[in-house]
């Protein structure tokens, strides 16, 4: 099947640059997707925007450019709740890779058993209304009392200005909850502002919800640009992340977001993104938690 991009969507960055951070022995990059190849695993009719291609084979390719051992791989909302390539992608993995599923209602308890036979350790719950179609909350509670006796936790993206109405349905759900994106906090605004301090409330008191430390090329406004030649991009979001890491260092995760979709005005050199990573972790046992402890904990905890 063929299928035309959505107009002015930005392709991966296809040469990263070798980071100069050198991640830890057995580094996850616990947030990344794969798209298609639309011809194998066709998009979802309902979905609200048309990606590239980017496979198994490219996701793989640059986990052992960055330096990664394992990924998280995470369905994209282009493929719906049809977990074909996202479950390609695990079983292809030689055990290095870890997923998290979007499923319906509807799924049946084998349906659950065989995804969590081919690796998926979680469902993701999309609130972002440009992204998806609002899925009612009695259903989304529904899904968490199914997976929570698997072990799984649930995945919930969302943006800032909507966790004050999310925030009681957040704290009901009877599994560990992972935030994407430090719930996409307005970087412009005080990091020790009543928005963002909400949102580190949030955490203090439930100590079953974590976060990902991720995708400053999203949240930022000072952008890319290096500073006096060094390799620091994105500082506007560092305060942020950095909090999160230091306050948390038992519940937070990172990853690359690659291949980033949705990204308008430009593509994050992900060699950059590693780079990111010891101005928000600057300790290395700080580092060791964020991308291995943390991560194997969650999604490999049999091997911990």
């Amino acid at each position: 099947m063929s299928f035309e991009k959505t107009p002015g969507w930005l392709d991966w960055f296809a040469n990263p640059s070798i980071p100069q951070f050198r991640l830890p022995a057995g580094a996850v990059d616990a947030h990344c997707h794969v798209f298609g190849p639309g011809e194998r695993f066709p998009f979802a009719p309902e979905r609200k925007y048309t990606p590239c291609d980017a496979s198994r084979e490219q996701l793989f390719a640059l986990r052992d450019r960055l330096g990664f051992a394992r990924n998280v791989v995470v369905q994209a909302t282009c493929h719906g709740a049809d977990n074909r390539a996202l479950v390609d992608a695990l079983v292809h993995s030689n055990g290095m890779a870890r997923g998290v599923a979007t499923v319906r209602r509807d799924i049946s308890d084998a349906d659950l058993q065989a995804l969590h036979q081919a690796g998926v350790r979680g469902v993701r719950f999309n609130f972002v209304k440009r992204l998806v179609d609002f899925t009612p909350k009695d259903e989304l509670l529904e899904i968490a009392g199914r997976i929570a006796p698997l072990g799984w936790h649930v995945v919930v993206y969302f943006e800032a200005a909507d966790l004050p109405e999310l925030r009681d349905f957040f704290t009901a759900l009877p599994t560990t909850v992972v935030v994407d994106h430090m719930g996409r906090p307005d970087v412009t605004k005080p990091v020790d502002g009543p928005e963002f301090e909400g949102f580190v409330r949030l955490m203090r008191e439930h100590t079953n919800i974590w976060s990902k430390v991720t995708c400053p090329e999203r949240l930022s406004v000072t952008g890319p640009r290096a500073l006096n030649g060094e390799r620091a991009a994105y500082r506007d979001v560092v305060p942020f992340a950095r909090r999160l890491v230091e306050e948390f260092p038992e519940r937070v995760l990172w990853g690359t977001d690659w291949p980033h979709p949705n990204l308008k005005d430009h593509m994050p050199d992900d060699g950059l993104l590693v780079d990111f990573i010891p101005q928000i972790a600057p300790t290395p046992d700080l580092q060791q938690k964020l991308l291995v402890g943390n991560p194997m904990r969650l999604y490999w905890p049999e091997e911990v």
